[in-house]
């Protein structure tokens, strides 16, 4: 009976080593990430800043960040179209999926996933064509 009940006491001890162990690794995988990002932002706006005071000592004029020819495109309105387009290829996927799911019998795993995903990108591809064509 005290054999028994170290095995279980031992099994208690292992499995809440195991849950430590994984919510370890799930912090550890989110602190990596965070600080991924963190260090690209970092380097992006520490090489630009370092770039036009180097371009200030020259002498040079910092307007070449600044595009001449700039459009007053309102930033919503591509947001809005490539937002709508998206949604729309979404729903059309998972349509065609579900066509493909009760009438051709494809797998659900499959069928799902493929047409949703491929749909997204032709209406992304399609936004950004039109996006290009605003004035």
């Amino acid at each position: 009976m005290l054999v028994c009940n170290l095995l279980q006491y031992a099994d208690v001890i292992w499995a809440n080593n195991q849950l430590k162990n994984k919510i370890m690794e799930a912090v550890l995988v989110i602190a990596i990430i965070f600080g991924t990002v963190l260090g690209i932002v970092y380097l992006f706006i520490s090489a630009r800043n370092k770039e036009r005071l180097s371009l200030i000592e020259k002498g040079a004029d910092a307007s070449i960040f600044y595009s001449p020819n700039k459009t007053s495109i309102p930033i919503w309105k591509i947001i809005l179209v490539n937002l709508a387009l998206l949604l729309t290829a979404i729903g059309i996927g998972i349509f065609f999926a579900g066509i493909m799911d009760y009438q051709l019998n494809i797998d659900r795993s499959i069928a799902y996933p493929g047409s949703i995903f491929t749909m997204a990108g032709i209406g992304l591809l399609v936004g950004f064509n039109i996006s290009k064509s605003l004035k």
